[in-house]
């Protein structure tokens, strides 16, 4: 029996690109033919497609059109699950039934605007008031991302066996719940715009601070949300001012990729980083996303954080920035508190007023289980009282999680 040929370079680094780029849009596409009530169906049908060209492919080589090429073979799936008689009494529901005449009546459309569609559809029913928002994240990531199991468990932390349960509970409670893969009525779409927004800004955040052992930066969690929240400012009922804001920040933030670690994977910290690595077309594009937000008169979390990362891309440490910096989290803590936005407020009170105040105020907030409090006042400390930053370094050693973060604090406590 002929033996597969081995993928070449091209198809080993093709196949997984484009599973992450249309996966989503065909699980998507499906769910709404289907019902999300049947995403399992859809998700099986977009593996097969998948595997039916990676079994396809190295014989055959690539199609001219590999794009075209899956769509093709994920419709012929749908239509031949579709056709079978268990499938309409079991599985798929009576609404959908109705409407399909015959196999051949039946078009399954995988245009780009139903594309679009149907993701922004998904995207506002995984992010569903009745889902809890770690599993919100796990969906996008599963389902409109492209993500494994396994990539997903690694970004919280978590093993396969808890994000599969996580998962299939998230998934009954749509179907139990009878949620619907649409757009919600006008006059409830800016409150389900709002659990939208926090999945992606969470989503972004897992990418940008990565826990997982080795790895300080999981970039493509980040370029998924930047990418979900462009479809949302493309949309015009969803291109509102705290959209702009939002991507604004993750633009800030993106545009110092590149900078935030070293060739060996080490954290670079802001004071330390290269400014010339940083991506000024970003910084530009932020600064414009920025201008759209500031219309109207609603100022939400992300319009502020995107002020204090926008100040973040100006590297000159003049005290009009850290009076800025400090201003806006002045206002982020009366609009949304946090203990974090806290913490990150200090360090711009010690630019301002110095090392004595910022101390004063972190201590106020006793984080003794963060290992980035115990970092903070080893910081402020280290100047003036080298026994005490030590004993904080040490404990923030004792309580870091990653390996890149214990090489951090490991560096501190040999430079004092």
């Amino acid at each position: 029996m002929k033996q597969p040929l081995l993928l070449n370079m091209q198809q080993q680094e093709l196949i997984p690109h484009l599973f992450r780029t249309e996966s989503g849009r065909i699980t998507a596409v499906l769910c709404k033919l289907f019902g999300i009530a049947n995403v399992n169906i859809a998700e099986d049908i977009t593996s097969e497609t998948f595997l039916a060209a990676l079994n396809t492919w190295p014989y055959k080589g690539i199609p001219q059109n590999p794009q075209a090429w899956l769509y093709t073979v994920a419709k012929n799936k749908a239509k031949n699950a579709l056709s079978r008689q268990q499938l309409f009494n079991n599985t798929i529901s009576p609404a959908v039934q109705a409407e399909l005449v015959t196999e051949h009546e039946m078009e399954i459309d995988l245009s780009d605007d139903n594309i679009t569609d149907s993701q922004l559809q998904m995207l506002f029913a995984l992010c569903h008031p009745l889902i809890p928002a770690e599993a919100q994240i796990g969906l996008a990531l599963r389902i409109l991302c492209g993500f494994g199991i396994d990539e997903i468990a690694g970004a919280f932390l978590s093993n396969k066996e808890t994000i599969n349960k996580r998962l299939f509970r998230a998934k009954e409670k749509l179907r139990t719940e009878n949620v619907k893969l649409e757009f919600p009525p006008e006059n409830e779409l800016s409150g389900r715009l709002q659990s939208v927004l926090t999945t992606l800004y969470l989503l972004f955040n897992e990418g940008y601070y990565s826990e997982t052992e080795n790895t300080i930066l999981r970039q493509e969690l980040c370029e998924e949300a930047m990418r979900l929240t462009k479809m949302l400012l493309n949309f015009p009922l969803t291109n509102k001012p705290e959209v702009n804001a939002l991507f604004a920040l993750m633009c800030f933030h993106a545009s110092r990729f590149d900078a935030r670690k070293d060739k060996n994977g080490n954290v670079v910290l802001y004071n330390d980083q290269d400014d010339d690595l940083w991506d000024k077309k970003l910084i530009a594009e932020g600064a414009a996303y920025l201008s759209e937000a500031s219309q109207g008169s609603y100022l939400s979390k992300y319009h502020i954080e995107a002020g204090i990362a926008y100040w973040h891309t100006i590297k000159a440490d003049t005290r009009e920035k850290w009076e800025s910096i400090l201003q806006l989290y002045n206002h982020l803590l009366s609009v949304e508190y946090s203990p974090v936005a806290a913490l990150n407020r200090t360090y711009a009170l010690a630019k301002v007023k110095g090392n004595e105040a910022a101390i004063i105020e972190a201590e106020k907030l006793n984080l003794a289980n963060n290992h980035f409090y115990h970092t903070l006042l080893g910081e402020l400390y280290k100047d003036t009282d080298a026994v005490k930053a030590k004993e904080h370094f040490m404990q923030a050693l004792k309580l870091a999680k990653t390996n890149t973060d214990k090489r951090t604090i490991f560096s501190k406590i040999d430079a004092l």
